[in-house]
């Protein structure tokens, strides 16, 4: 179920959560120039935007996936390992709405982030997460044929792309 991939880039390590709190923690914890920490910030704020976007994303793309079909059609074991199930927390806990964890259950964990408070250390770091991010977005892009779900991909490509290049013309 493409719902459950989209997790990974809203609830993994290098998802829409993880980069929004890094970005929100290391301007948080900025010291020294207002124009960086105002910076940063703008960034988290900017990446809880996408949270929205994926989280939204993912509960429409659940609202039309009756869990009773789906678990009917699972108990065929060939099909069952095609779509490696519905992850039961989508319908018992949230729903059949987004989850603050990764494409296989794992929770999110505020030990994916790096806030070291030195400047050019969280640069790199966050250069890393948005590079990440980036990658799996575009797998995930090539995994569907939905012309909306890739329409919100490459939006949200579009912001990350105008976003880092802020980032990368103020250093």
């Amino acid at each position: 179920m493409y719902a459950k991939k989209l997790q990974e880039i809203l609830g993994g390590q290098f998802g829409e959560i993880s980069v929004a709190m890094q970005y929100l923690f290391q301007g948080w914890n900025a010291r020294g120039d207002e124009r960086y920490k105002d910076l940063i910030m703008d960034t988290g704020t900017e990446e809880l935007g996408h949270v929205e976007m994926i989280s939204t994303m993912i509960a429409r793309l659940l609202d039309d996936a009756p869990v009773n079909e789906q678990e009917k059609a699972a108990e065929d074991p060939v099909i069952g390992a095609i779509m490696g199930g519905m992850n039961p927390h989508h319908a018992i806990v949230s729903g059949l709405g987004a989850m603050p964890e990764n494409s296989t259950g794992v929770p999110w964990s505020g030990g994916y982030i790096v806030a070291s408070g030195n400047l050019i250390t969280d640069l790199r770091a966050n250069l890393n997460a948005e590079s990440q991010g980036r990658l799996q977005v575009a797998r995930l892009y090539e995994m569907t044929d939905d012309r909306g779900v890739k329409e919100m991909l490459s939006l949200r490509g579009i912001r990350c792309i105008k976003t880092n290049g802020l980032l990368l013309s103020r250093n």
